[in-house]
Parts: C-alpha cells; structure tokens; sequence
C-alpha cells in the first residue's frame, strides 16, 4: 500500500494531570479522519470524559478543563463503540503517541495501528527545527490558517484541535517530503524518508 491509500485517523487525549502517588486519567477525547489527503470532517468525534480523579491546577492551566466542564461526560468505556468505529482499520496518528498509547490500554487487545509518530516524522523531516512542539511546528510552517479552514472552532490543547493539527501537519510532511507515492512502511521508519536521506547526504558533503 502507498502512502497514499493509507486511511488515517489522529486521536488525542487530554489529561486530569498527575499527581504524586497517582495514575494520569483522560478528560478529553478528539478523534479526526483522514483519507487520501481529505480531512473527513463529518466524521469528527470529540467528548469530555467522566472521572472521580480531581484535574490539577497546572493541567486545568495547560487545557483549561474545569471540573463542571466533566458534568454529565461519559466515561471512556461507554465512548468505546464510537472510537473503535473510527480507528478500526486506519493508521493511528498522534504528535509524540505515548500518552495515547497509554490511555488506550484501557482495552486491552484493541489491535489498532501501526501508529504513526508525527513528532518522530517532523525531527526525521526538520532536523534542525528548533523546537518540535505542535503547536511551534504549525505556526513555523505558516499552517494555523489551513488548522482553521478545516477545525473553525480550533484552539491549542483542545483534543479534537490537536487531533486535527497532527493530521495538517502529517499531510504538510508527506507532501513536502514527496512520500506519497512511497510504501506505507515508511511512515513507520521517518529517518528513512527520501527527503531525510537527501538532506543527510547534503549535510555530509558540506
């Protein structure tokens, strides 16, 4: 498969916060498709999600979530059918997935990937960025009005609007770089991309 026929589907999550001695809990959910370089709109999914955990005061600054927002919210579990409609069968996308990663396993087996790593792709990419941050990454390349062609009701640290960040900033990648008529695996290994290998090979003969 090529890069792209590949159907994606970014997530992100936002955070109570940790505290000592705890376990970081989800309170916001985005998910947003994408295929054939089409940010599949309609399909946007975003929720508040339930939890007894109180969200610390430097994540409600980072996020703004208070705990009124959460009033009412689902839990993540009974939001599971929506995200497995939406990620069954695409490439998962995420700007540095751990986090995601980490929130998922509260379905053990889910089976979704391969994940593909927009932060992984944008050092590959931009090595001498520098700063990798989504948020820097898509001002810098001038993206933030292309964010609000697509997501008008975009702002930084809300999950569906980073979502469909690291999907703008994933299609500025593959089409700067020339990667869409490449193998999908490549997405899987970003040093590897023609455009870094070039740059590298620049690099060597200065």
């Amino acid at each position: 498969m090529l890069i792209s026929e590949i159907p994606f589907a970014a997530i992100d999550f936002e955070s109570a916060g940790l505290r000592p001695g705890g376990t970081e809990v989800p309170v916001q959910i985005g998910i947003a498709p994408m295929r054939g370089g089409e940010i599949e709109v309609p399909e946007f999914f975003d929720s508040f999600l339930a939890t007894d955990q109180e969200i610390t005061w430097r994540a409600q600054k980072v996020h703004g979530i208070r705990r009124e927002d959460l009033s009412g919210a689902p839990a993540l579990v009974e939001v599971w059918p929506r995200i497995k409609s939406l990620l069954a069968g695409r490439w998962i996308v995420a700007h540095g997935a751990a986090t995601e990663k980490r929130f998922l396993r509260a379905f053990p087996f889910h089976g979704f990937g391969p994940w593909v790593d927009t932060l992984k792709l944008a050092r590959a990419v931009w090595p001498n960025r520098g700063s990798f941050a989504l948020g820097d990454l898509i001002a810098g390349l001038d993206l933030e009005e292309e964010m609000r062609e697509v997501h008008p009701g975009f702002r930084w640290h809300d999950a569906l609007s980073d979502a469909v960040a690291s999907l703008v900033l994933l299609r500025r990648i593959v089409n700067e770089s020339g990667l869409a008529g490449e193998e999908a695996p490549l997405l899987l290994r970003p040093n590897d991309s023609p455009y870094h290998r070039r740059k590298a090979l620049e690099r060597n003969r200065e």
